[in-house]
């Protein structure tokens, strides 16, 4: 039962944490058809902005993750106005892969500014919670784990509302669906898509502190959950937000068990052959559909 409880506090915890982070990347993706591969050093600079925030200047932990919120989402932003739209409006089919290789350099020269700005010892986000509830049958599950998994939660539920229910989130859920009809229709598509890279990066910076909490801070922070968030957009299928969260969980799940039951140097491994077969036998994903073009 010990082994039993650790593998699913460690498989709620990652997911939770790989949720958060796969949604970002996903809204992205289905809305502009585009990979931010500077997702990852965003989560980072989040990390770095709360513990600035709450290490440096003395303030509230909450304080330190709405300010990596908001730092996150104008990065977002500014990475709309100075790469992505210009990129966008340059036209021509390769489009997708110059953002790509654009937002890959983006993502150096951010891990290299907060290495020469914090160095390159790791460091110790001050977010903790001390306790634990007590689960039937003796385990324990840690209360920092439990904050987590519900923060996390609460920002997707969130999330979902805004897609859902605002002018903003039909807005994006046309763009998504049809650009070029959504413009005829009078949906202001550049300012959808500022939005959308704005809410992708407020989603990094609050994962960018969680994930800091329970690993350590460093530049490279974000490189493993943005591969595997990749991976779970991928299996989910690119652009489907609820897949990509039930993805996220099930996958971390499985991840923490063959940790535990095989070693940790296997859960990447198996994870990988696990998702070449899903991919193999529905190559859209679980939750994709084929699309059909007519040429």
């Amino acid at each position: 039962m010990d082994v039993f409880f650790a593998i699913l506090v460690t498989g709620l915890t990652n997911g939770a944490l790989y949720a958060l982070a796969t949604i970002g990347l996903s809204l992205v993706w289905g809305s502009m058809g585009m990979l931010n591969m500077a997702h990852g050093a965003m989560l980072a600079l989040g990390g770095y902005v709360a513990f600035t925030v709450a290490a440096t200047l003395g303030l509230p932990i909450w304080l330190g993750i709405l300010s990596a919120a908001l730092v996150g989402a104008v990065f977002g932003a500014v990475l709309y106005l100075s790469v992505v739209r210009i990129l966008l409006k340059s036209g021509g089919p390769g489009f997708e892969t110059s953002v790509m290789i654009a937002t890959v350099g983006i993502s150096i020269a951010l891990q290299n500014t907060i290495l020469l700005v914090y160095g390159g010892q790791p460091l110790r986000q001050p977010f903790n919670v001390q306790g634990g509830i007590a689960l039937a049958g003796g385990g324990v599950m840690p209360m920092l784990n439990v904050v987590i998994v519900v923060v996390s939660i609460v920002v997707m539920a969130v999330v979902g509302l805004v897609i859902s229910r605002s002018r903003m989130g039909r807005a994006i859920r046309a763009t998504a669906q049809n650009r070029d009809a959504a413009l005829l229709m009078g949906v202001p598509v550049e300012r959808t898509y500022l939005q959308v890279l704005a809410l992708s990066g407020a989603l990094a910076g609050v994962c960018g502190v969680l994930l800091s909490s329970v690993t350590q801070l460093s530049p490279t922070l974000g490189a493993d959950p943005m591969l595997k968030a990749f991976i779970m957009c991928v299996v989910a299928g690119l652009g489907n937000l609820p897949g990509a969260v039930i993805t996220a969980f099930g996958l971390a799940l499985i991840e923490a068990g063959v940790q535990f039951g095989l070693g940790a140097r296997w859960g990447f491994p198996v994870l990988l052959m696990l998702v070449i077969a899903i991919l193999i036998w529905r190559p859209n994903g679980l939750f994709g559909r084929a699309q059909i073009r007519r040429m």
